[in-house]
């Protein structure tokens, strides 16, 4: 189909590129921006009137729960979610049932993803067998299967030998190694510590759980030269270290997601276990210092850390629900509230949709193989992944206006910027607002 997009604002962050021209699409290409061929007939023209085209977003923490949790989301209701959230690209973890530690496991779950025609699934293969962390899984045979990375979810690990062998390993062959810092012993917690954790009873999850596990992979990335990817930091200390990690040279980036770039520990209010996450929401210090990392470049990317939970496991005192929330559809909007909160203008909405495009596909670099040159931005002769949003119209969060199945989100109820007209993934429309 050829499609053509015009009196739309195109903005694409990895270049600067910013201006009012229109855009055409052939062949599941963009075929050209602004300077339009006479001879292009279009099968159908969308009217961006009033709305930002940007290129799809990439989202590089995003649980589908298929396999094994089908009661809680479906590859279908997520990857729908997904394209009405504008993200045409993302990566799931490897903590499904089974783990995603088989090769023949990584290639079922891609192919059944593309039967879908929605957006592009990323899967990160398994560090260990069955996340155990104690065998190493085959990573060439995974990364020949489609894996993007490598890592052990919300399992830490507890031997450092392993974790340094699987470095040693990683580097040698140009993998990255996904982490979540998390000491193993003093991650066990419900809330992070702190007088509201005490006040309410809650079992507290300290600073030093991220900072001693940022330590053990700064020390050994010395040794190895591996890259890694650290996954949704929290703590105002822990994103000092990567600070100083990124000065020293290490290879390193690091991503948030969007609960702990708005929310804190007060959020939880009255055990509220919609605000019950993994990492837990930290004080105002923290939200903080994540907010300004994000801004400096200090933190590449946002993320959504889409988890949806059912019913059953989220009607439970707060210390015995499931963690987890929906994100995939909130994502875009709560990038541009950051922007607009920011008082940046022009440079803060410019810096958030670089957060969600162009930082998240350098992450996953060379991986994306021959779609690394137009992951993430908007280049002729690319993949034309893209998102048309219509930055000002505001849309209240419910379990009505959501289509993930799961419903559960701490900023349910809260009116947000920014609502998703057009997704386009490989050339063909994968959502449209209004049918």
């Amino acid at each position: 189909m050829n499609i053509l997009i015009q009196n739309g604002r195109v903005i694409d962050p990895a270049t600067g590129f910013d201006k009012k021209v229109p855009l055409a699409v052939a062949a599941g290409r963009l075929l050209a921006i602004e300077n339009i061929a006479p001879d292009f007939v279009p099968d159908r023209t969308l009217d961006a009137t009033g709305c930002i085209v940007v290129p799809g977003l990439i989202d590089l923490a995003a649980r589908l729960r298929e396999p094994g949790h089908e009661h809680e989301g479906m590859l279908d209701s997520e990857m729908a979610a997904a394209v009405a959230g504008g993200v045409t690209g993302l990566v799931c973890p490897p903590d499904t049932d089974p783990v995603l530690d088989e090769p023949g496991l990584v290639e079922m779950l891609k192919f059944r993803a593309e039967k879908l025609h929605r957006a592009r699934l990323f899967p990160l293969g398994a560090l260990t067998r069955g996340l155990a962390g104690e065998v190493l899984t085959e990573m060439a045979e995974l990364t020949e299967s489609g894996c993007v990375g490598f890592g052990q979810a919300e399992v830490p690990l507890q031997s450092t030998q392993v974790l340094q062998r699987a470095l040693q390993y990683a580097a040698t062959f140009g993998y990255t190694v996904w982490l979540r810092p998390q000491e193993l012993y003093l991650g066990k917690g419900v809330a992070a510590s702190g007088p509201l954790a005490t006040r309410l009873g809650l079992s507290g999850v300290p600073v030093a759980a991220e900072t001693i596990a940022l330590h053990t992979i700064f020390e050994l990335l010395k040794s190895t030269g591996a890259r890694v990817h650290l996954c949704r930091l929290s703590s105002a200390a822990g994103i000092d270290l990567v600070r100083r990690a990124k000065a020293e040279g290490l290879r390193v980036t690091a991503d948030v997601s969007i609960n702990s770039l708005h929310l804190t520990d007060a959020d939880i209010g009255f055990f509220d276990s919609r605000a019950r996450l993994n990492p837990p929401l930290r004080q105002q210090r923290d939200r903080d210092a994540i907010r300004a990392g994000l801004a400096d470049g200090t933190i590449d990317v946002l993320v959504s850390d889409h988890t949806p939970v059912d019913e059953d496991a989220k009607t439970l005192p707060f210390a015995e629900a499931e963690p987890g929330a929906t994100g995939l559809e909130l994502l875009l909007s709560l990038a541009v509230k950051w922007a607009d909160e920011s008082g940046s203008g022009n440079a803060g909405l410019l810096r958030a949709l670089s957060v969600l495009t162009h930082a998240p596909a350098a992450v996953l670099g060379g991986s994306l193989g021959t779609l690394q040159a137009s992951l993430g931005r908007l280049a002729p002769g690319g993949v034309a992944d893209i998102c048309i949003f219509d930055p000002v119209a505001r849309w209240t969060v419910g379990a009505d206006t959501l289509r993930s199945q799961g419903k559960h989100t701490p900023f349910s109820g809260y009116e947000l910027p920014a609502q998703v007209r057009w997704t386009l993934v490989g050339g063909q429309i994968a959502y449209a607002r209004h049918g």
